[in-house]
């Protein structure tokens, strides 16, 4: 491949990554067609695009990134894995396509999050971390609670008052 068609290539890769922070890498090789269209058919439901490039390619694409990391010491052929809900989620995918018997040649490699390198095994520990949606039900739990609690604590005495005024105008109406 000319140096002039490995730089076309580059600023394409490039300009698909634009604005993506963080990302997965995969190994896709292996794959048949079926299983190839059926995983990316699974992943574009979820909103997670896949590009499946060069290494060295994508080590060009990316130099000066906050991807750039990803692609040190790597070789060959990746996927690159990004978007998602969130990155908790996307790794979450990554993860669970990684130990489906259905993609089995599917193998999460490692990827970057907040321009640090991240490796396989990160990228496992990263998918049991709760997802943005659920930090926030958890959060929402979190200040509900005491809420219910003062809230409860209020329309108690609230009501007995009540209940007393309301006693008092019946005796009152029939005096």
């Amino acid at each position: 491949m000319s140096k002039e068609v490995k730089q076309i290539i580059s600023r394409d890769i490039a300009g698909s990554l634009a604005g993506v922070q963080d990302c997965v890498i995969a190994n896709m090789i292996g794959l048949n067609s079926e299983s190839t269209s059926s995983l990316r058919t699974r992943l574009r439901k979820k909103n997670i695009r896949v590009l499946v490039v060069k290494n060295s390619l994508a080590r060009r694409a990316t130099e000066g990134t906050s991807l750039a990391p990803a692609f040190d010491n790597l070789g060959g052929t990746s996927a690159i894995l990004y978007g998602g809900e969130d990155f908790v989620s996307l790794v979450k995918e990554a993860i669970e396509l990684d130990r489906d018997v259905r993609f089995e040649a599917f193998k999460a490699r490692g990827g970057v999050l907040d321009g640090e390198q991240l490796t396989a095994e990160k990228v496992a520990a990263i998918s049991k971390w709760p997802t943005r949606e659920e930090q926030i039900s958890m959060l929402v739990g979190q200040i509900l609670g005491p809420g219910s609690k003062l809230a409860g604590q209020l329309k108690g005495p609230g009501g007995k008052l009540a209940s007393q005024i309301s006693q008092i105008v019946e005796k009152g109406g029939d005096s």
